[in-house]
């Protein structure tokens, strides 16, 4: 990286720090949700993006296709919020240009939100997402599933659940600082905490508390993937993908942070 390039990424840093910090946290769900997309608003999608809304199984969507995009690949993208907060409307950017960037169609997902629809509610969603890519003749190896925060982590339990059911996988995924651990057991929620501008421990702990409440260990795989059992051998492409996969199709994730 230039000395150019280095001073535009703390520039541009410097500017998301400045926002996340402009206001204090809200209180309650509904003023933080607000809050999000407000955030979220501050970079609205590029006049080139053309977006559809879409509803299959009582669940709420939205394609989105850049120029030159290849409509028959799709990013099925899951938005952050610590599954309290987050949409369609604060991802809205992000996910129309991760689909630019990699040359495909996308489709965000409106999934239930604790603490209204607490765990298992979104993996439900995420599976029904799945299902109605594959009823509109999308093969999984033309697709890349991927979120950020609490999206990272649903993309990692979807992924868990196609395992175990022996299907076929997506072709890979794209985690943004997925959140994997809902036990908070790592050492720099401590160490960065007068860093971080807006994650810290007690609210991790609000989140994870209205998400998984007390139905299920916070070190459950199903809650916290990064306990679950996700390594897998690498294997060179060949036609052989196209057979129903096991855990060794399994292509590694991408995970920018």
């Amino acid at each position: 990286m230039s000395d150019v390039d280095e001073h535009l990424d703390l520039t541009e840093i410097n500017a998301v720090r400045r926002l996340l910090t402009s206001k204090p946290r809200p209180v309650g769900w509904d003023e933080r949700r607000a809050r999000l997309d407000e955030v979220g608003s501050v970079w609205p999608i590029a006049d080139d993006i053309l977006c559809e809304d879409v509803v299959f199984d009582g669940l709420e969507g939205e394609w989105s296709l850049a120029p030159e995009s290849d409509r028959d690949k799709v990013l099925l993208f899951f938005h952050g919020g610590g599954y309290c907060s987050g949409s369609l409307k604060s991802h809205r950017r992000m996910v129309t240009e991760a689909g630019r960037a990699m040359g495909m169609r996308t489709l965000a997902i409106d999934y239930r939100r604790a603490p209204e629809h607490p765990f298992p509610a979104q993996h439900e969603d995420a599976l029904t997402a799945w299902r109605f890519l594959s009823r509109q003749g999308i093969a999984p190896d033309r697709i890349v599933v991927g979120g950020d925060s609490a999206g990272g982590n649903l993309t990692l339990c979807l992924v868990s659940i196609l395992c175990a059911a022996g299907e076929r996988l997506p072709r890979c995924l794209w985690l943004v600082s997925p959140w994997t651990d809902l036990s908070m057991s790592g050492a720099t929620l401590t160490s960065k905490d007068a860093i971080d501008p807006i994650i810290h421990r007690a609210y991790l702990e609000e989140l994870a508390t209205a998400y998984a409440s007390h139905v299920v260990g916070r070190r459950d795989p199903r809650i916290s993937p990064l306990f679950a059992d996700l390594r897998v051998p690498m294997k060179p492409a060949t036609d052989s993908d196209l057979k129903p996969a096991s855990h060794s199709d399994f292509i590694p994730a991408a995970i920018p942070i």
